[in-house]
């Protein structure tokens, strides 16, 4: 182990997370949103986000593309690359929660592992993973930034769908077919989980 390492102690708040859900009257939550590219996570994402500035419920997204603008823009689209990713996201959606907002991310997040690795992060009701179903052909056809294309073409690699893997959950908190739900229905069936869970 490095030696710097044994000299770094975790410290407690004076204000726990429990404190602040009592002050929040709902719980904070990780709502994990994955799916292939064009499944429409981003677009859930921010209106459950307005959504919830409407109901007084404190909440932020995380966004795929927006993070590697910041805080993941040394990193690729390799497996390796993808992990990383996927463990930076989880240590911050982690704080996110610990000061009692309700996260909302959307990224593809491909590997089973790596989801379940931010599950086991976190704690209980902590994390909510949602799973976007929609069809490959259904992405393409929505795909308005011919990022498929490029990628049949072989002008992007590692593109999830194409030419990486994309695990589907196989016990997810929630199934959203885009397909089959508008946006309105898609929102809320999720608050509905939320509320059932006594989240909200």
């Amino acid at each position: 182990m490095d030696q710097d390492k044994k000299n770094i102690y975790w410290h407690k708040h004076s204000v726990m997370v429990e404190d602040r859900w009592e002050s929040n009257r709902y719980k904070s939550c990780v709502l994990w949103f994955t799916g292939l590219s064009a499944s429409g996570k981003s677009t859930l994402a921010n209106a459950i986000c307005k959504k919830f500035h409407t109901m007084g419920i404190k909440s932020y997204v995380l966004d795929g593309d927006n993070i590697r603008h910041g805080l993941n823009k040394d990193l690729g689209f390799k497996p390796e690359d993808r992990k990383e990713n996927i463990r930076r996201i989880g240590e911050v959606a982690k704080l996110f929660v610990d000061a009692g907002l309700i996260v909302i991310t959307a990224f593809i997040s491909p590997y089973s592992e790596d989801r379940n690795n931010i599950r086991n992060l976190l704690k209980g009701d902590e994390f909510i993973e949602i799973f976007l179903k929609c069809s490959l052909s259904e992405c393409e056809r929505r795909d308005t930034k011919g990022i498929y294309k490029k990628a049949k073409a072989g002008e992007i690699k590692e593109f999830t769908g194409i030419s990486s893997p994309y695990e589907e959950p196989e016990n997810p908190d929630l199934i959203i077919d885009t397909e089959e739900s508008d946006i309105e229905t898609s929102v809320q069936r999720t608050l509905e989980h939320l509320s059932k869970r006594k989240l909200i």
